[in-house]
């Protein structure tokens, strides 16, 4: 059974600026869709494509904190770099995802890599954050660098396109990234007319977002920046390019535990919100400059 479409979305009218390197535009939490609605996906960010031009200031987000989560960075054009108060610190290119579990708690920074930020040239991300498991919420906090040519690599069958798996798995191909819990996210591209079809468990909570190009999805059309949210209901999803195009799949089973959250914190209880504020504060989520 086709799985069901609940509603395509536009992309919102305006972006906003993360810091002063990340020009996105919010497609969750917002239009409706709440963080419960998507869990365990709690934000989706997406910088559509934007030259910030040659700058010998090099633009991001400086320090800060997060507890009770992960961030997923995936780069599609442009350089990432990044450093966090574990020690860990890389950069990530285009087809390359950087996921880091905050856990019980870590600084960190992110900004355009020195020598693309002084070349300038278009600049194009989307940045999840995947909700933790109580169970997990004070894991020590690490890092998964995870490069192009460590995907999951599923070539479509006709030429159609490939589909790049970074977590879960696409027919019976698995992605490197290590979650914790069960989570499907693919990069996936298709040439003009290529199409895919694939299986997703009907009580998973899932979207597409179209990075790039225009599709037909279970004979709906999806224009280039929308955000198709299905409904939990029925299996199977098919995908069609009217042009050549790049999605992003995500879904993953829902946590069924109360969600209070605050800016850079995401616990369970009102409590924790505060017993977070208090060991930042305290200065156990380490140090970095």
């Amino acid at each position: 059974m086709k799985k069901s479409i609940e509603k395509i979305f536009p992309r919102p009218a305006q972006p906003g600026m993360v810091g002063d390197g990340f020009r996105v535009y919010n497609m969750v939490p917002g239009n409706g869709i709440t963080k419960r609605r998507m869990s365990p996906f709690l934000l989706l960010d997406f910088n559509a494509e934007f030259d910030f031009g040659p700058s010998d200031h090099i633009r991001g987000v400086d320090v800060h904190p997060h507890k009770g989560f992960e961030t997923v960075t995936i780069a599609y054009k442009g350089s990432v770099a990044h450093h966090d108060s574990s020690g860990n610190s890389g950069i990530i290119n285009p087809g390359d995802v950087q996921w880091m579990t905050a856990g019980a708690g870590i600084l960190h920074k992110e900004y355009h890599e020195e020598n693309f930020s002084k070349a300038g040239g278009p600049f194009e991300m989307v940045q999840l954050w995947v909700n933790l498991p109580a169970k997990d919420k004070s894991t020590t906090a690490h890092y998964q660098g995870i490069t192009a040519d460590q995907m999951g690599k599923v070539q479509l069958p006709e030429e159609a396109g490939v589909v790049n798996v970074i977590a879960g798995a696409f027919q019976d191909t698995k992605g490197p990234a290590k979650t914790y819990t069960p989570v499907n996210l693919f990069d996936i591209k298709l040439r003009k007319g290529g199409q895919t079809a694939f299986h997703i468990p009907a009580q998973h909570n899932s979207a597409i977002l179209v990075i790039n190009g225009e599709i037909e999805v279970n004979g709906e059309s999806a224009k280039e920046h929308s955000f198709v949210l299905f409904e939990n209901v029925g299996e199977e999803i098919m995908v069609k390019a009217n042009e050549q195009a790049v999605l992003l799949f995500m879904s993953g089973e829902p946590i069924d535990e109360p969600i209070v959250s605050y800016g850079p914190f995401v616990m369970n209880t009102q409590e924790e919100i505060y017993q977070a504020f208090e060991d930042f504060q305290a200065g156990k989520f380490g140090t970095l400059e």
